[in-house]
């Protein structure tokens, strides 16, 4: 028979978001009654998987238990969402218990839909077929990244939205990178296939990340989306403006179409043309039921997809969570505040960080680091600071260079 749960707060996903969210509540008051929903034993620090694919940091170190992350004062439910039933203020869960709630947050995350390129998924981690989307891949990366002295390599992104749009060029420059190093790039020919009509979406970093295209020497190919993968044939089946295309190679590091969690998809809470949860963009409170909340990845918020933008919206999202509580109104705004460090070479990143409308915010004044121009101390930021500060402060509540602004009352 199925069990009937009740607290306060219910948080869908055990993620960065979701965690983020429910340590930054339980902050601000440390008795609410919070129930986390996440069915994984581990929990990954994703962004880590770039530098495991360029061969600077081991895949083990981005992986920790989800018990290890889990806050002390949340109940942990080890189960998956099934459905959700807003109007009663409940969710079902996989094995049929239902919970309801007085707020809801929803942060599952994003799904990488593999089986959208055909003969993608058979393929990968063998024949030369990679991406460093996947915990268990990035390794392999790596692998044909060092073996590699000649051939071509090919570096797919498909249309967004995705996580981490500057993801898929940042496993080409450090594999670029490494390549000078061992005097092999000659060799190889490197291509950048790109769904998108452009090479990054905010115009001011386009400049830089152009010098890097040319000294490199990729062969840049836009508005060029994967369809289809034959692995044992080493062949690319690409779709372009002038029909399909099938290209061989002796590396391929492919980036997956990526959808809204498919029980999220089919919700009330859905928004009818992306599936993503339906959000106003700045309180991050649904358009159509104020008790529920939405962020991260399968938010329908107009942001670039990535961990920095979940470290700016848990806060505010938990803020404007309590008032909802307490009957009141949202009391924050997120201004769509997103980074991609991007990785142009081992020890320099050019640290792109923008809001809606491509609107520049970043963190730290241009004598500090010039977020246009790849960076040495922009490197140490990405490869030793963010981690610990990831661990140590996003999930555990601190909001270090995250704290909400707090709108003063009418």
């Amino acid at each position: 028979m199925a069990r009937c749960l009740d607290h306060d707060v219910v948080v869908i996903g055990g993620g960065s978001a979701g965690i983020a969210t429910a340590a930054s509540m339980l902050k601000r008051r440390p008795s609410l009654d919070i129930a986390i929903v996440e069915p994984s034993e581990d929990h990954y620090y994703q962004p880590g998987w770039t530098m495991v694919g360029g061969g600077v940091f081991e895949a083990p170190a981005t992986r920790r238990t989800t018990a290890s992350v889990m806050p002390k004062e949340a109940t942990w439910l080890k189960q998956a969402a099934a459905s959700f039933q807003p109007e009663n203020n409940q969710v079902t869960l996989g094995d049929g218990t239902t919970i309801t709630y007085r707020v809801l947050i929803v942060a599952p995350g994003i799904r990488l839909a593999w089986e959208k390129i055909d003969g993608l998924e058979e393929t990968l981690g063998k024949n030369g077929v990679t991406s460093n989307y996947r915990y268990d891949l990035a390794p392999y990366t790596w692998e044909l990244v060092r073996n590699l002295k000649s051939g071509r390599a090919i570096f797919s992104q498909p249309p967004m939205p995705i996580k981490c749009a500057g993801a898929p060029q940042k496993a080409m420059y450090l594999s670029c990178d490494a390549w000078i190093e061992r005097g092999v790039l000659g060799e190889i020919d490197v291509e950048f296939r790109n769904a998108g009509g452009v090479l990054f979406g905010v115009k001011e970093y386009v400049p830089a990340l152009m010098e890097y295209v040319e000294k490199y020497g990729i062969d840049l190919q836009l508005n060029q989306t994967l369809v289809a993968v034959d692995g044992p044939g080493k062949k690319a089946v690409f779709k372009t403006e002038a029909g399909e295309e099938t290209v061989e190679f002796d590396m391929l590091h492919a980036v997956p179409p990526q959808v809204a969690p498919q029980f999220v998809a089919d919700s009330p809470l859905a928004n009818a043309e992306s599936g993503f949860v339906d959000v106003d963009k700045f309180t991050l409170q649904h358009v159509r039921y104020p008790n529920v909340f939405g962020l991260g990845d399968a938010g329908s918020t107009p942001n670039a997809k990535t961990m920095a933008a979940a470290r700016k919206q848990a806060p505010i999202a938990a803020v404007n969570a309590l008032a909802q509580l307490d009957a009141k109104q949202p009391v924050a705004d997120y201004d769509g505040y997103g980074s991609c460090p991007l990785t142009v070479e081992r020890g320099k990143i050019m640290l792109a960080e923008f809001g809606y409308d491509g609107k520049l915010l970043p963190s730290f004044p241009k004598w500090v680091i010039e977020g246009t121009k790849p960076r040495k101390l922009s490197w140490l930021l990405k490869s030793e600071a963010l981690p610990w500060i990831y661990w140590n402060g996003m999930l555990k509540g601190h909001e270090w260079l995250a704290k909400p602004h707090i709108k003063q009352a009418a």
